[in-house]
């Protein structure tokens, strides 16, 4: 009995489009990176709005209130006396990614917290103005899922 191979011949053409198509979108995320932005500024948005997501931030102390109020800023949110850190968040994004950030100078102690002020006396908690939620997350994959596929 002789040793005949057996071909198996699949017609993939579908396949191979879509894969090609696939490969075609990838190559330009830019507008997949636009609209991951624009979850990062809502998101933003949303926490400074809720003050905090989903878990709130940690409450102004009271030395802190009775400076506000004394300045006609209190009653009033946690980081907006006059808004300016709200409003310096900007997004940036190109072909390969989506950013969210502020450029100024206490930015980075209200998002993270730490020492502050003179000799860093001032214990600032953290309160994330820049976190992504399960539900900001889930809306990113979904944006993926929707461009790619």
């Amino acid at each position: 009995m002789a040793n005949n191979p057996i071909e198996i011949k699949i017609d993939n053409k579908e396949v191979t489009q879509k894969l090609l198509e696939l490969a075609r979108r990838g190559e330009n995320l830019r507008p997949l990176m636009k609209n991951i932005a624009g979850i990062f500024a809502y998101s933003t948005e949303e926490n400074f709005a809720n003050e905090g997501r989903p878990d709130k931030w940690l409450d102004l102390s009271e030395k802190t209130k009775k400076q506000r109020k004394k300045s006609g800023h209190w009653p009033g949110q946690i980081l907006q006396v006059e808004g300016r850190l709200a409003a310096s968040i900007t997004t940036a994004y190109d072909n390969e990614s989506a950013v969210i950030g502020s450029n100024l100078d206490y930015a980075a102690i209200h998002q993270l917290g730490g020492q502050a002020g003179k000799n860093k006396s001032v214990s600032i908690p953290a309160r994330p103005y820049l976190k992504l939620t399960t539900d900001d997350m889930e809306d990113i994959i979904g944006c993926i899922d929707k461009y790619l596929f």
